[in-house]
């Protein structure tokens, strides 16, 4: 069955940095675009990134856009967060997702699986 975990997670200070990890199994990894998604208390569920299956096109949110950036790494079946300059606002519970297909739109209703989720604190 479908799997992904997430890691590294924690608390950090305003403007520093953090890098999240999603491991997957269960399906063929490479196959599949993935996302990553936060919710803060209170909030909607907000898509943060996606990529695509080989890695080559990725899309942002505005919000993150210049501060976030995706990153897979297939041969480990990896998804990776990494987050700079981070703010307060950041902080979020944040969620590895997998697509449905190939194809990659930052959509709730796109993604099948999730991951149990990971909580990012920053303080000011």
């Amino acid at each position: 069955q479908v799997q992904l975990v997430e890691s590294g997670g924690g608390s950090v200070q305003a403007g520093g940095s953090l890098r999240l990890s999603c491991t997957a199994s269960g399906y063929t990894y490479s196959n599949y675009c993935m996302g990553w998604f936060r919710q803060a208390p209170g909030k909607e569920r907000e898509g943060v990134a996606t990529i695509s299956p080989g890695g080559g096109g990725i899309y942002i949110a505005n919000s993150v856009l210049g501060r976030f950036t995706i990153s897979r790494d297939n041969a480990k079946s990896t998804l990776y967060l990494q987050m700079s300059s981070l703010k307060p606002e950041d902080t979020a519970m944040y969620y590895c997702a997998k697509a449905v297909s190939s194809w990659c739109r930052l959509a709730r209703e796109v993604f099948d699986f999730w991951g149990q989720g990971a909580q990012v604190t920053v303080s000011s």
